[in-house]
């Protein structure tokens, strides 16, 4: 998805779509929810699942800058990553020891 579609996102979004903006796949979205281990909060409404868009734009690093009416982006952390690996990925280093 493109920074652009992210921001238009309304304030909750289906499985499918979050994972698609993080890139995973469908099934992999519905089992990472399942197992309560989908990287950001995910809402279940009966049968349904709904994520918190603001919870997926901060994940990606992306956070409404209310006062200015734009958006501030920021680098991912150690923080905001789920696994080492995706920390690696992203800062090209294992995290820092805890």
């Amino acid at each position: 998805m493109t920074r652009d579609e992210l921001l238009a996102l309304p304030a909750t979004v289906d499985l499918p779509t979050a994972g698609r903006a993080i890139g995973i796949g469908r099934n992999q979205a519905y089992e990472l929810a399942a197992r309560g281990e989908f990287p950001c909060r995910v809402l279940r409404l009966g049968a349904r699942y709904k994520v918190v868009t603001a919870d997926l734009l901060e994940l990606l690093g992306l956070s409404p800058d209310k006062q200015r009416g734009s958006v501030a982006t920021t680098e991912p952390t150690a923080a905001t990553l789920n696994t080492d690996e995706e920390v690696q990925r992203v800062h090209g280093s294992p995290p820092p020891a805890a």
